[in-house]
């Protein structure tokens, strides 16, 4: 019983095989979809004036040392208040393939077969390396097996390609002229082709035993590079020379818990 339902494989394997031969000799189908990307600019929802006060209350904090060295008020210095936006990449998309692979299969048979046919061929037994198994001998048959693989993914990046959550991605109504904006704080845009290298270099995943390509595609769905607005208030310490930094998100005017590297172009507004 077991060997009738192994060569009934066989026999559905060379029917993918002989499906493979018709396919094989069209155009193979390789293709991307890429969605256009949208450009978002959150509103600016926080008067520097509620930021300048928010920084007051933090300013001794700033240069306070082992818990307990702390500068007197009156020597600790706004600087100024500048703001600027800060882009976070949206994308979501797929890699999808569809393959052939080679592959074999063996099959016991007998001892006493001398020969098996299968869909008009012949094959040999051929004894087991394995000197111990003595009860049959083995046919080895050669095609190929289908397969479609798919992965898909979302994800939210930094300006810097690396991953960020959410939370650091408020909520917030979008300006009616996102490029305007970008235009007047002087923003050089993400790089047209940023979040397109992250996507692919996460999720296409060629397999190396591709022997015949029926079918391949890299799908983007969604592209969104949204720029929230921050503010950066610098502060010195007049009698040190020492200066600190306090960034604070132009949404929600929570303090942002790290500092970016400077951008370029800052508005000065203090």
């Amino acid at each position: 019983m077991q060997r009738i339902e192994a060569l009934e494989d066989l026999r559905l394997a060379k029917e993918a095989s002989s499906e493979k031969i018709v396919i094989s000799t069209e155009t193979i189908r390789s293709s991307e979809k890429i969605a256009d990307r949208k450009t978002i600019v959150y509103e600016t929802r926080i008067d520097p004036t509620v930021i300048k006060v928010a920084g007051e209350k933090l300013k001794i904090q700033l240069f306070t040392r082992f818990g307990f060295m702390k500068p007197r008020p009156e020597e600790i210095r706004l600087v100024s208040i500048d703001k600027y936006y800060e882009p976070y990449m949206l994308i979501s998309g797929k890699y999808a393939i569809d393959y052939y692979r080679k592959c074999a299969y063996t099959v016991k048979v007998d001892k006493k077969v001398l020969e098996v046919i299968l869909l008009g061929r012949k094959f040999e037994p051929k004894q087991p390396i394995d000197s111990s198994t003595i009860d049959h001998n083995l046919i080895r048959l050669e095609g190929e097996e289908r397969l479609m693989n798919e992965i898909k993914t979302s994800l939210i990046l930094d300006r810097y390609g690396q991953e960020a959550t959410l939370q650091k991605l408020p909520s917030a109504p979008s300006e009616k002229n996102p490029k305007k904006v970008l235009a007047a704080f002087g923003i050089e845009e993400i790089a047209p082709d940023a979040d397109l290298n992250v996507i692919r270099s996460r999720i296409v995943r060629r397999p190396k035993d591709i022997n015949t390509l029926v079918n391949e595609l890299f799908e983007v769905s969604e592209r969104v590079v949204i720029y929230t607005p921050r503010f950066r208030v610098l502060y010195k310490n007049a009698r040190t020379g020492e200066e600190k930094t306090v960034e604070f998100d132009g949404v929600t005017a929570e303090r942002i818990p790290y500092a970016h590297p400077l951008p370029r172009i800052l508005r000065k507004l203090a």
